[in-house]
């Protein structure tokens, strides 16, 4: 029971922790104020506990936004169409944008902090390189967007439209509603792999 009981503690501590950084960065008027300090106030937890978990603020920043892409990630390798694997491709390509685009809106200010950290080129980051190279193979078996590096390129400019600090500019300071943020993003993915296409449910959201 000793040996186990760290363990439950540190499960117990990383969603509060979690949970007390999703409200932060949702009520914050700017992602860059939310401190390591002020997450471990608000989780209970002491702010050496925050850096022996994840390193740092940035290192926190990741996990949060891992945790809470799990489900769309889960929804893309393992679920049903529209974003299951079983899906074609002219039909994937713009589910999984809106996938992207709708979790970008639910945790608008969770995906400007990670963006902002600074630390890494945001196309290295590992959530984008996944994106990426799966939104590139699809095209690839899409008439018109194959070819020898026209894929990858495109797949880097329908993802570029799903970017965090564009979006916040776009709900934000715009004011876009969202079903309508949705339709436009559909009619640009539609303008560039070359097939009419609608929004359907967003997977989480």
């Amino acid at each position: 029971m000793t040996e186990r009981r760290p363990r439950k503690d540190a499960t117990r501590n990383r969603a509060a922790v979690f949970a007390a950084a999703d409200t932060l960065f949702a009520e914050c008027e700017s992602p860059e104020s939310v401190t390591m300090a002020d997450i471990a106030t608000a989780a209970g937890v002491g702010k050496a506990t925050l850096f022996r978990a994840f390193g740092d603020r940035t290192g926190l920043i990741r996990a949060l936004y891992e945790a809470r892409l799990e489900p769309v990630r889960n929804a893309v390798e393992h679920g049903p169409p529209p974003l299951g694997p079983t899906t074609p491709p002219p039909k994937r390509v713009p589910a999984l944008l809106d996938a992207v685009l709708c979790f970008k809106l639910d945790n608008r200010h969770l995906a400007l902090a990670l963006e902002q950290t600074g630390t890494l080129s945001p196309y290295q980051a590992g959530h984008y390189e996944r994106w990426h190279a799966l939104l590139r193979d699809l095209l690839e078996r899409i008439p018109g967007t194959a070819g020898t590096g026209f894929a990858d390129f495109t797949a880097h400019a329908l993802l570029a439209a799903t970017r965090a600090d564009l979006v916040a500019h776009l709900a934000g300071e715009k004011d876009v509603p969202r079903e309508e943020l949705r339709e436009q993003l559909a009619h640009f993915t539609a303008s560039v792999i070359g097939v009419p296409t609608r929004p359907g449910p967003a997977a989480g959201g």
